[in-house]
C-alpha cells in the first residue's frame, strides 16, 4: 500500500478532500470525470462491495493498521493512503473525520429512467420493479439520506430525483443513509416530468394534503402492479403541476391536530403501508 505522510493543509494532492466543493467533485460538465466522498469504514465498505471505484483514501494515523486496515487492503496497492495526525486532518477537511476515515471514489456513470426501473437483480434472482419513489425537490442532505436508507429497509426498487433534488451522493448524505445510496438504484429524471415513468407503466401517488386525498391505506393503491410514490419538500410541499397530474393524491391519517411529517419521515410510513412484499 502507498502509505504518504500529510504536513501541509495545502497539500495539491488531498484538495479533493479539503479545497473542493461539492459541486466541483460532482463536475456537472463532465460526470464522468466526477467524484464523490465517501465517510466512514462501514459506509466505505457498503460502496466497494457494490462496487465502486475508490480513487484514494484520507486517514487518521493509527487507523491504517485499526479500523481502516481491511478497506486499504480491499483497495489496493494502486490506491494512494494519505495520513495524518487527527487535528492536522480535522483542519484540511473542516470537520472531524467519522471513525478517522475518508474515501475519494469515482462517480457512476448516470442512468436512464428505463434502465433503474427495467428488470434488476437481487438475491432472489431477476424481479421487476413495483415500487419506486420519486423525490421532487428536496434539498436537505439529511432528509435524502434518511429517504434512502428506508426505501433499502422497507422495499422500495428504485429511487427518482427530479433536478433540483440533493445529490444523493453529497458526502453527508451518503453518510446519514448509512451506505444505502450504493444499494438502491437510482437516478435523476430529465426534468420535473413524471411521463418517462408513465411510459413503463407506472400510475403515480402524490403526497400532499387535498380536500380530494385519499388515505395511505386506500385498497386502491396496493393493487396497483406498478405505483410510483411521489415526495414533496416538507415546507412546501409538491408543486400543484405534480399534484394535479397524480393518479392518486394521498394524505398520511393522523391525530392530535397533526397535518403533517418531517418528509424523511412521511416516506417511510409510505414505504411501509405501498411496499410489495
Amino acid at each position: 500500500m502507498a502509505i504518504i505522510q500529510i504536513t501541509s493543509l495545502s497539500d495539491p494532492r488531498v484538495e479533493m478532500f479539503s479545497t473542493l466543493t461539492e459541486a466541483q467533485l460532482r463536475n456537472r460538465l463532465e460526470p464522468e470525470k466526477g467524484i464523490f466522498i465517501a465517510e466512514s469504514p462501514k459506509v466505505i465498505r457498503v460502496a466497494l462491495q457494490a462496487g465502486y471505484e475508490p480513487l484514494a483514501l484520507l486517514c487518521e494515523s493509527r487507523h491504517i493498521l485499526g479500523d481502516a486496515a481491511d478497506i486499504i487492503s480491499q483497495c489496493g496497492n494502486t490506491v494512494p493512503v494519505y495520513t495524518g495526525e487527527r487535528q492536522l486532518l480535522a483542519a484540511l477537511t473542516g470537520y472531524t473525520l467519522t471513525r478517522g476515515v475518508l474515501c475519494a471514489m469515482r462517480r457512476p456513470k448516470p442512468k436512464s429512467v428505463e434502465e433503474v426501473c427495467g428488470i434488476q437483480k437481487d438475491v432472489h434472482g431477476e424481479k421487476k420493479p413495483r415500487r419506486v419513489v420519486v423525490i421532487n425537490g428536496v434539498t436537505d442532505t439529511t432528509n435524502i439520506g434518511a429517504i434512502f436508507r428506508s426505501a433499502a429497509a422497507l422495499g422500495i426498487d428504485a429511487v427518482l430525483l427530479t433536478p433540483d433534488s440533493c445529490d444523493p451522493l453529497n458526502r453527508r448524505a451518503v453518510r446519514v443513509s448509512m451506505g444505502s445510496v450504493f444499494l438502491v438504484p437510482w437516478t435523476w429524471l430529465p426534468d420535473n416530468s413524471l411521463t418517462p415513468l408513465r411510459r413503463i407503466g407506472f400510475r403515480t401517488a402524490a403526497m400532499a394534503l387535498t380536500p380530494h386525498s385519499v388515505p395511505l391505506n386506500h385498497p386502491a393503491l396496493k393493487a396497483e402492479p406498478l405505483l410510483a410514490i411521489v415526495m414533496g419538500t416538507e415546507g412546501d410541499g409538491l408543486p400543484h403541476e405534480a399534484i394535479a397530474s397524480a393518479d392518486y393524491v394521498v394524505r398520511i391519517p393522523m391525530a392530535y391536530g397533526v397535518d403533517s411529517l418531517n418528509v424523511a419521515a412521511a416516506a417511510a410510513v409510505a414505504f411501509w403501508e405501498l411496499a410489495t412484499p
